[in-house]
């Protein structure tokens, strides 16, 4: 059967090469970019997505992390876990918390006021082996495909959304520490010094709501409000 499908697709295939080599070899590049951007137009009268791009590294910045790829990286944190089949772990809070995340070229789905939104985590990779101290051979990004109906739901609402939910996960997962200023340490250069001075470490209290002395008629007043 695989054997009679091959033998049917080999000489489309085969044309089909022959003309995209005709193509890039004989059509000037000017003429190749007119036909590209009528291309673009007649294929999106077939496919009804959109597309926005979220860069792990600012294109401003010294190995600058984009604040919104972090903010959206934990949002997704938990549909990846349930629908990824592959995952990558982050360490954060010095070593003693992970944060699983979708490995490249995977893709999740998410809802919102009942759309279905595709998340895809992809790599660009270097066409050529380079030493860069930019990242430039290593671009990672988000994906955010949706259906061009809900472009102003999307644009105005969900990715605020999307960038508010993902900053408070990282507020609530924040490690808090106590500092104590060594002031008898001196020696070394002005950045060692400034490391000695100061000396943190976790703050990790053991009061909790349950345990907070107060009238018990408002304390379930309050339990029912932060529920």
């Amino acid at each position: 059967m695989m054997q009679h499908v091959w033998t049917q697709l080999g000489p489309s295939i085969a044309a089909i090469m022959f003309s995209w080599t005709i193509y890039q070899n004989f059509f000037p590049r000017q003429l190749r970019g007119h036909i590209r951007r009528y291309t673009d137009k007649l294929v999106s009268y077939f496919y009804p997505y959109m597309h926005v791009i979220f860069h792990e590294y600012e294109t401003d910045g010294w190995f600058k992390r984009s604040k919104a790829y972090l903010a959206i990286e934990r949002y997704l944190s938990k549909n990846s876990c349930t629908q990824a089949k592959r995952l990558k772990a982050n360490v954060v809070k010095d070593g003693q918390s992970i944060v699983l995340t979708m490995d490249d070229h995977e893709e999740i789905t998410d809802e919102y006021k009942g759309e279905k939104v595709w998340w895809i985590s992809s790599q660009k990779v270097a066409n050529r082996q380079t030493i860069s101290l930019w990242k430039e051979d290593d671009k990672r990004y988000f994906k955010l495909k949706f259906h061009r109906k809900n472009r102003e739901l999307i644009t105005n609402s969900y990715l605020k959304y999307v960038l508010d939910e993902g900053k408070a996960i990282s507020v609530r997962e924040r490690q808090r520490k106590l500092y104590t200023n060594n002031k008898g340490e001196a020696g070394g250069g002005y950045s060692y010094r400034v490391r000695r001075m100061w000396s943190g470490v976790v703050f990790e209290h053991p009061s909790t709501f349950d345990t907070l002395a107060m009238d018990p008629d408002k304390k379930q007043e309050e339990r029912v409000n932060l529920a």
